[in-house]
């Protein structure tokens, strides 16, 4: 007799949110005003993949780390089982549906990406990949083929005026989920 384990999550009171999108459209700021709005905790995957050893290496050319996807979803699968976490990472795949209630994917324009990326002291073939990434919507794309249509929202992030109107979108989002999700 064949049976697959079905792993779901329990209800959760206050939602879990990924804030996704090419390096340089503004997840991190966005991220952190969303956690101190919406009284979430932020988990920055970056950062955990560089603190817990979560990768297979440098990576010199790119100037980043080979990520190892396994141990970052084996190191946050608890973290996130109990919601009221905002979640900050560019790609958005390797994530289980079941963990997030909104994935947000942020956009830029090219140019903001590139004079952001530049600000940074990025490598040029690694500013370069990133604007291609964003022409092309990639993470757009991983975004809403990974997750239903209904849980992806997709925002503009040029300004401060969109990113903080973005914030008290998401930030109303988490006010009703709390709302109708009370035990």
């Amino acid at each position: 007799m064949d049976s697959e384990l079905i792993i779901t999550s329990p209800p959760r009171s206050s939602p879990n949110i990924l804030v996704t999108g090419t390096p340089g459209t503004g997840k991190t700021t966005t991220s952190e005003l969303i956690a101190l709005a919406a009284g979430l905790e932020k988990v920055t995957v970056g950062e955990l993949v560089k603190e817990r050893s979560l990768h297979d290496g440098y990576n010199e050319e790119f100037d980043t780390y080979w990520l190892n996807e396994d141990k970052v979803v084996d190191e946050m699968e608890d973290m996130l089982a109990g919601g009221g976490m905002c979640v900050d990472f560019h790609t958005c795949g390797m994530f289980p549906e079941r963990w997030f209630d909104l994935v947000v994917v942020l956009r830029a324009d090219t140019d903001k990406i590139y004079d952001r990326l530049e600000k940074r002291g990025y490598k040029q073939n690694k500013v370069q990949e990133n604007i291609e990434c964003e022409i092309m919507q990639v993470v757009l794309e991983e975004a809403q083929e990974s997750y239903q249509p209904e849980i992806v929202m997709e925002l503009a992030s040029n300004t401060v005026e969109q990113m903080e109107a973005n914030v008290e979108k998401v930030a109303a989002f988490v006010e009703e989920f709390r709302r109708t999700h009370t035990q």
